[in-house]
This record gives structure tokens, C-alpha cells and sequence, in this order.
């Protein structure tokens, strides 16, 4: 009988509940062939304010929490030394999802003994240069590191051309839907086009969720259904510095359209049930390019067919089960439109390919399993 393999995965992301579904889930996929724990920061000053570590009954991972130093800035902040101590207590492997450039993912580098292998995630799908300290970090975290997953196959394309990283065995695994939440619910999609004050049952509703930012691809969005002449209702939910000029647009167009911001993760499944099409016209930049696209997934969870550009690892994604487009060009995006609100076959049958392919390459059990696989071989090499 093989004895039970201890996996520690250290994340500042941690700190949020929602975000420890990787490691649960990996304790539950386990089983007796694993025992996983969290570490997690007590506090974090995080993106918008500062942030407790919220505790939920009945994780299936272990939680240990630890001290969080300089959290304003993702690049510099450090955890406290009493992290050594849950690296090193009989540990069979570490996992760090901290990016390999960053001081903390170095702190976990040298703090892991020598004699675990660790393995860190990275979401960086662009060949930066990094000045010094961080150019000099990333080298040492990939020197030491026995292994490393990319959040997608463009990061793993992008990586594999840096010093070091062809040396080390690589898994590109994607972002994981929580299909428990997300999920066809016509009902609640129905109830919230009414809180709207929109009849349920009249014309397409076009949707779109995420930030309110050029490189999202507002601009083109709105360009594409200023010419769009099929009927139309476009739903707008999230928030963002582009708000005021949204809002200005959709003045012009009197009742068909809505921008609904404050909705929380809680809440983004009855929006999208409200869709009949979520479209993601993410726009490349020289310092961007969309990283795996989380409302993608989640559309395709609830069975909304899904319009993407073709920047960065949105093809991917959405492999044959949703559209792809070119990001520059509105009028492919208006003529796409039109086809597919004007055929209810069309978009049932995207529908379809979406729920299949998040259930069966999205759904977290299926991350967390290739995960285990993937430090599973990184162990056997060693």
C-alpha cells in the first residue's frame, strides 16, 4: 500500500475563500493518496482594499496561515519566516502559485529544503524583460524549480523560449468552473432581464462581462452593434473606468441596452443566464494580451454561447465549442452577430459544445486531477 503524499501549495491569492478551490479540490480528487495544505496569508492589502483570511467550514485542504509583509505590491511583498516551518515538515512536494519574477515566489524557492521538489504555476503569456531584482529571481526560482504549470498554452509557448524553462518538465492547465454554481438556469436568467425592466421574451440579448476597459474590447463591441441590423438588446455587467463613456452609448439607444456594474461573483450566473451571447472582444497590446478569459468558462458552464477575439489564449479556450474572431475588425463581429442571433439552432448547438467542454476540461475536479498527475510524474522522475 503507498503511503499518503503531503502536497503544500503556498498562494497569497489564498486569502480569499473562492480562490482556495484549486487546493480543496485537489484534497478531495486525493483521496488517501494525498494530504494538502494551504497556506494562505492573514491578511493582504489586495487590489481594491485590505483583505482577511476568511475561514469556510468543511475544506477538504488544510489551512495554515501565515504573515504577509509590503502586500501593496505583488511584486515585493514577502511572507513571514514562520512559512519555513509548514515547507519543510515532512513535505513530499511544494507548490507555489506565485509568479517565478516576484520576491515572495522566490522567498518559497529558498525556503522549500533541497530535497522537495516544488513546482510553481505562472500566468505571464508575455516575454517581459525584468530589471534587477526580479530578472535575477526569476532565473533562481526556474534553477531550482523540479517542474512548472502555465495557466494556458500560450503562457507554456511564451516560457518555453526563456532561459531555463525548456529544462524542467511543463503542463499547461487551464483555470477551473465551479459547474455547481454555474449552470443553465433560464428561470433566474428570465427574473433578472425583468429586474432589468426587460420583457424575457423580447429580442436576442448580447452580453458582456468583465472589466470596462479599452483592452477588453468595448470599443469594438459598440462599434459592431451600432451597424448591426438584426435585433438587438446588449446587457453590459461589470465595472471600470470606462463606465461614464458605456453609459453615454447606451443613451443612444434608448431601452435596448443596460450597464450593470456591482455585481458580485455570486450573482455573475443569473446575468449570464440573461445572455443569449456573451462576447469577449479582448484587444492585444504590447504589455497585454487576455490570459485565459474566467467568463468565458463560466458561459460556457451555463450553456451561453461565446464570441471571442483571437487574442492571446482566448482560442484556446474556446476550442470548437465557441467562435473565434479577428479582434480588429467590427464588421466580423456585426455580421457574426447577426447569423447567430438570427438562428436559435445555432446558438442551441454552441450551447451544447460549451456545457461538454466545461465539463469535461474545466470543471475543477478535472483541474485538480491533472494537477496531481502532473507533480505525480515530477515525483517519479526525482
Amino acid at each position: 500500500m503507498k503511503r499518503t503524499r503531503r502536497l503544500v501549495t503556498v498562494s497569497h491569492s489564498y486569502v480569499v475563500a473562492l480562490n482556495r478551490r484549486l487546493a480543496n479540490e485537489m484534497a478531495r480528487v486525493g483521496g488517501e493518496a494525498w494530504d494538502v495544505t494551504a497556506i494562505a496569508p492573514r491578511a493582504f492589502h489586495g487590489d481594491l482594499s485590505a483583505l482577511s483570511l476568511q475561514r469556510e467550514a468543511h475544506e477538504a485542504a488544510r489551512l495554515e496561515d501565515v504573515r504577509a509583509f509590503f502586500s501593496r505590491s505583488l511584486h515585493l511583498f514577502v511572507f513571514g519566516p514562520e512559512l519555513r516551518a509548514h515547507l519543510s515538515r515532512g513535505v513530499d512536494l511544494v507548490h507555489s502559485w506565485e509568479e517565478p519574477y516576484v520576491l515572495a515566489g522566490m522567498e518559497v524557492a529558498l525556503l522549500t529544503p533541497r530535497r522537495v521538489p516544488l513546482v510553481f504555476s505562472t500566468a505571464q503569456n508575455l516575454s517581459k524583460r525584468y530589471p534587477p531584482p526580479f530578472s535575477l529571481t526569476e532565473r533562481f526560482v526556474v534553477e531550482r524549480a523540479a517542474g512548472w504549470m502555465a495557466w494556458g498554452e500560450t503562457v507554456r509557448e511564451t516560457l518555453l523560449g526563456r532561459p531555463g524553462y525548456a529544462a524542467r518538465p511543463s503542463r499547461a492547465i487551464p483555470m477551473g468552473v465551479a459547474l455547481e454554481s454555474f449552470q443553465p438556469d433560464r428561470a433566474s436568467g428570465e427574473d433578472f432581464l425583468r429586474e432589468l425592466g426587460w420583457d424575457p421574451f423580447g429580442p436576442p440579448v448580447v452580453g458582456y462581462l468583465g472589466r470596462f476597459v479599452p483592452e477588453k474590447g468595448l470599443p469594438l463591441l459598440m462599434e459592431a452593434l451600432d451597424t448591426l441590423q438584426t435585433p438587438w438588446r446588449a446587457l453590459f455587467v461589470g465595472g471600470g473606468p470606462m463606465e461614464e463613456g458605456l453609459r453615454g452609448w447606451a443613451a443612444t439607444h434608448g431601452d435596448r441596452v443596460r450597464v450593470v456594474t456591482g455585481v458580485p461573483h455570486a450573482g455573475v450566473p443569473r446575468a449570464l443566464n440573461a445572455m443569449d451571447v456573451l462576447c469577449a472582444p479582448s484587444q492585444t497590446t504590447p504589455r497585454w494580451k487576455e490570459q485565459f478569459g474566467r467568463m468565458l468558462v463560466e458561459a460556457f458552464a451555463c450553456g451561453v454561447p461565446v464570441l471571442g477575439s483571437d487574442s492571446g489564449e482566448v482560442p484556446h479556450t474556446l476550442g470548437d465549442a465557441g467562435l473565434v474572431l479577428p479582434e480588429s475588425s467590427p464588421a466580423a463581429w456585426s455580421e457574426a452577430l447577426a447569423t447567430l442571433l438570427e438562428s436559435p439552432s445555432r446558438r442551441r448547438e454552441l450551447s451544447e459544445r460549451g456545457r461538454e467542454r466545461a465539463a469535461t476540461r474545466f470543471a475543477w475536479p478535472v483541474v485538480a486531477r491533472a494537477h496531481l498527475d502532473f507533480f505525480t510524474e515530477v515525483l517519479e522522475r526525482r
